[in-house]
C-alpha cells in the first residue's frame, strides 16, 4: 500500500497553553504553560506523574475540553488560539485527530472492516470508498484476513490493531494515543511502538503516546515532560525497536 501524504504544516503545534478551572480563590491552574510540536511522520512520548496536567493536556488535544488560553495549531490550520476557531468540534475530533485507547472500544455488532469505515461514512465518504480505506488500512496492519470477522473473533492484539486503523483512516494530522501499551506484555507492547512508528511515517501522521510505560520509553527520539502544568521537552535514547519481538501481536 502506497503512502498517502497529505497532512502538510506542523502536525501538531501547541504554544503557551494554560487550563484554568474555577475562578477567584478556588482557581486551579492545570496547565500553566505547555508548549510542544510533533512533526508529520513523528511518534514523540509524553510522560508525567499522576496530578501533573497529563489528562487535562490529553483532552485539551482531542478538543474534549476548552484551554483558557494559547494558540493549538493541527497540520496547516489553527484551530484554538485564546478560543476555538472551529464551530463543530465534534466533526474536529472525527475528522482531524485519531485516538487510540487502552481498550479498543469496538462495535460488538459490527464486523471488522465496517469497525474501521463508520468515521469516514459519519464524514460523508461514500460507503464504497470508506470501505476501501478501511481495507487498505487492514492490508497495511496485517489483520486484512479479518475483515470479514467480529470483534468477538479477534485476539486481543487484532483488536489493538483494528483500533489503529480505525484511527488513522480518515487521515487525521495527529493520532493521540492514551496508554495503548499498558495491558501488554513487552513482546506486544514493542509490536504496538513498531506498529505506531510505521503508520506515522506512512501516512504522514504526528503520534503523541502518553504512558507510563517504562518498556517502552527508551524507544522515543524524543519525549515531552509535564509536571506542574509546564512541558519540559528532552531527547529519548530512539532504542531500535526488536520487530521479530512483537511479531505475533
Amino acid at each position: 500500500m502506497s503512502a498517502v501524504n497529505q497532512n502538510d504544516g506542523f502536525g501538531i503545534r501547541i504554544e503557551s497553553m494554560r487550563k484554568v478551572y474555577g475562578a477567584g480563590d478556588t482557581a486551579v491552574e492545570a496547565l500553566k504553560d505547555v508548549n510542544m510540536q510533533v512533526n508529520p511522520g513523528e511518534v514523540v512520548g509524553l510522560v508525567g506523574p499522576s496530578g501533573s496536567g497529563k489528562s487535562t493536556l490529553l483532552k485539551s488535544l482531542g478538543a474534549v475540553i476548552e484551554p483558557t488560553a494559547g494558540t493549538m495549531t493541527l497540520g496547516s490550520e489553527v484551530i484554538y488560539q485564546n478560543g476555538w476557531k472551529i464551530k463543530d468540534l465534534r466533526a474536529l475530533r472525527r475528522d482531524k485527530i485519531g485516538f487510540v485507547f487502552q481498550a479498543p472500544y469496538l462495535i460488538p455488532f459490527l464486523n471488522v472492516t465496517d469497525n474501521v469505515a463508520l468515521l469516514p461514512m459519519l464524514a460523508g465518504v461514500p460507503n464504497d470508498e470508506a470501505r476501501r480505506r478501511a481495507r487498505d488500512l487492514l492490508e497495511a496492519l496485517d489483520v486484512a484476513h479479518r475483515a470479514a470477522a467480529m470483534p468477538s473473533q479477534l485476539s486481543g492484539g487484532e483488536q489493538q490493531r483494528v483500533s489503529i486503523a480505525r484511527a488513522l483512516v480518515n487521515r487525521p494530522p495527529v493520532v493521540l494515543a492514551d496508554e495503548p501499551t499498558a495491558p501488554l506484555d513487552s513482546k506486544r507492547a514493542l509490536s504496538v511502538i513498531s506498529i505506531l512508528n510505521q503508520m506515522a511515517q506512512q501516512f504522514d501522521t504526528a503520534i503523541i503516546v502518553v504512558t507510563h510505560d517504562e518498556k517502552i520509553i527508551p524507544t522515543f527520539k524524543r519525549i515531552y515532560h509535564i509536571r506542574d502544568g509546564i512541558t519540559h521537552e528532552e531527547a529519548g535514547e530512539a532504542r531500535p525497536i526488536d520487530v521479530d519481538a512483537g511479531t505475533d501481536l
